[in-house]
């Protein structure tokens, strides 16, 4: 009986043996009939845009200022975009993670179609890793972390017009992650009638920018600093010193500020002060005398108010009389629209003619209480007040962009 057991499992193991030796040899004469079984799957994935092949299957990410060279298996520094066998693939295409109506007013957008509704969307994942993200649970996140929904393009502005929304914004995290589903959705909301805009770090690339301003209305961009340094301790330059950025940050910013106003579209600059980090007033001055003599003196600029988030909750909130010191200084640089964020009631938050000095917009935080404004000026003076005050300025605005591009 042992005789006959020990015969059993020598055959056991020979055959085990055969069977394995069969299947090395057939991995490494004809690898392409097992790499399937080993290879994640790219059922229901969009192959992303905007990315070049290296050797060895890796890839170069283009979309944004970090050009991440990806390894086949891993994701760039967004973690919404990975190398499989080769191919990069955007893992958020349809998934969004936030989707509800917002007041054009919160995006802020302070001179595009006063008391609208925007459809605003956002997914899991961003570029940055600000310590101080107020959205940091879907942005510092993966879509596989996040409870998400799936929403083709077309299921998109149907919601929006289904809704009475005005536009669609992308918004919540940083939409370059999400590029392609931006850009397809954008295009079909334009085709229906529907404003958009992009809330944005300002860290795209120029060609995948260009690109999608050809669909786009208005933008608002956060410029974080005016200070390189800041940018450095913001976006975490390096991880394990795979993702080190080709572009310094705040030169990619500055460069899509110009960008944006060179293509025409419609644009409001973020800076929200961050009591010891950014709100020296020197700086914050350089900054204003950079936007007036670049961008020119009618670019709307918001200083927003920060509040303790994410890691960086040990700072108080930004003392107002601060705020209203920013204001003052790039009023006097010859700014002529700076706005006052996250203090509702503050005067700040108004429209004033820049000509008369009368208020024309009264807002107390996302609501208009009374628009004085007649076809884009000020009815008592008749100053031109720069913005998208209706669609029918949007639709103008597309046709002379239109018309200057050909």
């Amino acid at each position: 009986m042992e005789l006959l057991k020990g015969s059993r499992l020598r055959l056991i193991l020979q055959l085990s043996a055969l069977i394995a030796f069969i299947v090395i040899g057939l991995l490494l004469i004809a690898p392409e009939i097992f790499s399937p079984l080993f290879r994640p799957s790219t059922e229901g994935l969009r192959e992303a845009m905007y990315y070049r092949r290296l050797p060895g299957k890796r890839v170069q990410c283009e979309l944004c200022f970090r050009r991440c060279i990806i390894p086949p298996g891993q994701r760039g520094f967004c973690g919404n975009r990975r190398n499989i066998d080769g191919t990069l693939y955007t893992l958020v295409y349809g998934k969004p993670c936030a989707v509800q109506i917002d007041p054009v007013e919160k995006k802020p957008l302070l001179h595009v179609l006063p008391g609208s509704r925007f459809l605003s969307i956002g997914t899991a994942g961003c570029n940055f890793r600000c310590s101080f993200c107020i959205n940091w649970h879907i942005s510092h996140r993966r879509v596989e972390e996040v409870e998400y929904v799936e929403l083709t393009p077309e299921e998109l502005v149907e919601m929006a017009v289904k809704h009475g929304c005005d536009g669609i914004a992308f918004t919540y995290n940083e939409p370059t992650v999400f590029y392609e589903y931006m850009l397809e959705t954008a295009k079909l909301a334009r085709e229906r009638g529907l404003a958009v805009m992009f809330h944005s770090n300002g860290a795209m690339n120029p060609e995948p920018l260009r690109e999608l301003l050809r669909y786009v209305d208005a933008v608002a961009v956060d410029l974080k600093a005016f200070d390189e340094d800041f940018y450095d301790y913001v976006v975490e330059q390096a991880v394990s010193g795979r993702f080190k950025p080709s572009t310094p940050p705040l030169e990619a910013v500055l460069r899509t500020l110009r960008i944006i106003r060179g293509e025409g579209v419609w644009l409001e600059i973020v800076y929200l002060i961050i009591p010891t980090l950014n709100d020296d007033m020197e700086e914050i001055r350089e900054m204003a005398e950079w936007i007036r003599d670049n961008l020119g003196d009618d670019v709307p600029l918001h200083f927003s108010r920060f509040f303790p988030a994410c890691r960086l909750t040990k700072l108080p909130p930004t003392p107002i009389e601060l705020l209203r010191e920013a204001r003052e200084v790039a009023l006097e640089v010859g700014l002529k629209y700076v706005y006052i964020g996250n203090v509702p009631g503050n005067p700040g938050e108004d429209l004033y003619c820049p000509c008369c000095g009368r208020r024309l917009i009264d807002r107390l935080q996302y609501q208009i209480i009374s628009n004085d404004l007649e076809g884009g000026r000020c009815p008592h003076c008749g100053c031109e007040i720069p913005g998208l005050w209706s669609m029918e300025d949007v639709e103008r605005n597309r046709a002379l962009r239109e018309s200057s591009s050909k």
